[in-house]
């Protein structure tokens, strides 16, 4: 059974009852005057803590309420909060006490005895009072199902339940849902299995120090040890035939009396009390039942009643129906979620010369997915292109609109076009979309053997450049025209990129906000950048994490009006010492001159281990693509944590590895690279293609 932490739910009405203290936070069992002790000593005053105590001889007697704390919570001292305090509530549900009631003599400056209003009989001393008729359990309807309406999730509306019942209705309660609960309109398979979600009592002690005084409780064994964790419904079964029927039953009829064993576990039944003190309700959403909730009462307090078959109803239905709407609620953030992260790069990739690090925060919990994006490509000769963009609006359009704008961006970065043509493109396939599909984007190429970056922009907040010794600067790059506008023209331009810098590409959510324009917020991140970076010192840059985590800290309780997506990127670049380069003339002298250039640069990195393999892999491409090419070939070596090595012609096809017959006299150049490289591959350039491996360092 789940461990369950049980609090009191005070409860009150409008009007309080004959003989019940007005002051009374109420909605406990209600009980009436006691006789003081022989000694004279009175009472301590029912109602909350810190209330003065009646007199003795006082018109309104004192109410006694249940206390809050349970013996689970005793090594857990002043941990007591009372519940929130529904509207309305009645005093207690019930019927009348069985029987006649002698009036009990009050002592000299006792109360009176309270008469039942119902019969005009006066009620036994510490004896419940009943539950007006039909206006407390309207009252009480009403607060309840108001209390499980404002449940959002499966977790709330079941506590609230729960809460809204205990002590006012029934003394526990214990309640049961379908393992694995249906979502919509899907068909369950296999067996129906009840699992207990949440059981409730009354705690089986008082706080007396708060001004309560203890009441009669059940023997632990009733009420405390009922219901077992997993219970299987057997088609054709008691327990099968009552949920299907639906509606509530007392748990005394032969079919609630057999059903209770398999709902409860061997024993189960007998730790019930007998008689109208237990009801089985069937929990019904729109489409089946989707669980069960049994309500019971102690041998002290007053039995059901028939029209308290009603009120269970009523809980039950409105539980239910708030139970499929949090299901359907959870399956829909489930799937926005979803969405918006396979939408985004699970893992940045890692790129030769430069280190990234990102973030994304949605607008709201409520509304998990948006049109915000980033995005790191690797490009031929060892660049990396840097995306950034932001789709007007956070819905799950703008998300679908957004994750088709990045696959048209990765399509055109493999094809290796400028910044700007990225851009135009761009801007076309939003028209395609739609009209109204309007995006801003930001889209800069970084070359690390060159140290430099050609940035284009698209209507998006411009970037933020972060030098070594700690100045940060925002990159003066054209503003250009959002996505999506038509006819506009996209402007690159080129700037430096020192090693030991860091730029920072985010979207609109991080500077502009209710509280601030745009560009009041790009200066307070440069600000917070420069401050950061003084933490450090000038000679270290600040680590890239704890840059991002730094730069969200800048927002404040009111500044999340909108997505936020950043993308940070530390240049390390290449030294000129750790790159070879040379043209070929598309000759038949080209492999084997290629093939000495290759030896002597591993000569002077101390290399000369992987010689053998750069020269048979070298000359393997470099023949293939002098056997094509018609311009000068181009032979690159890079140096960095691996050995990388590029081939460029001016032929656009590329190569595909295929298995060669025994009769062929070529075919397998391509085969020995893929056995004895660490990675290969082929980009298409504008210009041509550019052939690429990697071997590992010894």
């Amino acid at each position: 059974m789940d461990s369950t932490r049980v609090t009191e739910h005070p409860t009150s009405f409008d009007r309080p009852p004959t003989g019940a203290d007005p002051t009374d936070p109420g909605g406990a069992l209600l009980h009436t005057p006691v006789p003081p002790r022989a000694s004279g000593a009175a009472l301590p005053a029912q109602g909350r803590t810190g209330e003065t105590p009646p007199t003795p001889g006082a018109d309104a007697p004192g109410a006694f309420e249940h206390a809050q704390p349970g013996a689970e919570q005793a090594a857990e001292p002043d941990t007591h909060r009372p519940r929130p305090t529904p509207e309305g509530v009645p005093v207690q549900p019930g019927g009348t006490p069985s029987g006649p009631v002698a009036p009990a003599a009050p002592e000299r400056g006792g109360a009176p005895p309270v008469p039942d209003r119902r019969t005009g009989q006066p009620t036994a001393p510490g004896r419940p009072t009943p539950m007006r008729r039909d206006g407390d359990r309207l009252r009480f309807v009403g607060a309840a199902t108001r209390r499980i309406a404002r449940g959002m999730d499966l977790d709330e509306i079941v506590m609230g339940l729960c809460r809204a019942t205990v002590p006012t209705f029934a003394d526990a309660i214990l309640v049961y849902l379908r393992e694995p609960l249906p979502v919509g309109d899907e068909r369950p398979t296999g067996p129906l299995v009840l699992r207990l979600r949440r059981t409730d009592r009354i705690p089986a002690e008082r706080d007396t120090e708060s001004g309560f005084l203890p009441a009669a409780q059940p023997e632990p064994s009733e009420l405390e040890s009922v219901g077992s964790e997993l219970c299987e419904v057997r088609p054709g079964s008691a327990l099968a035939e009552v949920l299907r029927g639906v509606r509530p039953v007392f748990t005394d009829t032969p079919a609630a009396r057999a059903a209770l064993p398999e709902l409860l576990g061997d024993g189960g039944e007998f730790a019930v009390p007998d008689g109208h003190r237990a009801i089985l309700a069937p929990l019904r959403g729109r489409r089946r039942v989707i669980g069960a909730a049994l309500f019971l009462r102690g041998p002290e307090r007053v039995a059901f009643e028939a029209d308290d078959l009603l009120v269970a109803a009523q809980l039950a239905t409105h539980s239910a129906l708030g139970i499929d709407k949090a299901v359907l609620y959870g399956r829909e953030a489930y799937i926005a979620d979803e969405l918006q992260r396979t939408m985004l790069p699970e893992n940045l990739p890692r790129c030769t010369g430069v280190r990234l690090a990102s973030r994304y925060l949605p607008a709201a919990e409520t509304a998990r997915v948006g049109g915000d994006w980033y995005d790191a490509i690797p490009l031929p000769g060892s660049r990396v292109a840097l995306v950034v963009g932001d789709v007007m609006g956070h819905s799950m359009t703008s998300a679908a609109i957004m994750g088709q704008l990045r696959t048209t961006a990765q399509t055109l970065a493999g094809l290796d076009l400028p910044p700007q043509e990225v851009l135009h493109h761009l801007d076309e396939q939003a028209q395609r979309l739609g009209t109204d599909r309007m995006a801003t984007c930001l889209y800069a190429v970084y070359d690390p053997v060159s140290h430099r970056i050609t940035v284009a922009n698209a209507g998006h907040p411009p970037p933020v450049l972060l030098h070594l010794g700690g100045h940060a600067e925002v990159l003066r790059v054209p503003a250009g025209a959002p996505i999506g506008v038509g006819g506009v023209d996209f402007e690159a331009v080129e700037l430096d990129a020192p090693a030991g810098a860091t730029l920072l590409l985010y979207t609109d959510g991080l500077v502009e906000s209710r509280l601030r324009d745009v560009w009041t917020g790009i200066e307070q991140l440069r600000e917070r950048l420069a401050a950061t970076a003084q933490l450090t010192g000038p000679d270290h840059p600040p680590p890239l994490e704890a840059l991002c985590d730094e730069v969200l800290d800048m927002l404040g309780p009111g500044d999340r009006d909108d997505d936020i997506a950043l993308l940070a990127a530390r240049f390390d670049g290449i030294a000129p010492s750790d790159v070879a380069y040379w043209f070929l003339d598309p000759e038949d002298a080209a492999p084997g001159r290629a093939r000495r250039l290759a030896r002597r640069a591993l000569a002077r990195w101390g290399m000369e281990d992987l010689t053998d393999s750069v020269e048979l892999l070298v000359s393997e491409v470099v023949t293939n693509a002098v056997r094509y090419a018609s311009r000068p070939v181009t032979l690159r070596l890079l140096r960095t944590d691996v050995l990388r090595c590029e081939v460029g012609d001016d032929v656009p096809q590329l190569p595909r590895l295929r298995q060669a017959r025994a009769t062929d006299e070529g075919g397998r150049g391509l085969y020995l690279v893929n056995r004895l490289a660490r990675r290969w591959g082929a980009t298409r350039l504008s210009t041509g293609k550019v052939v690429w491996f990697e071997l590992n360092r010894g």
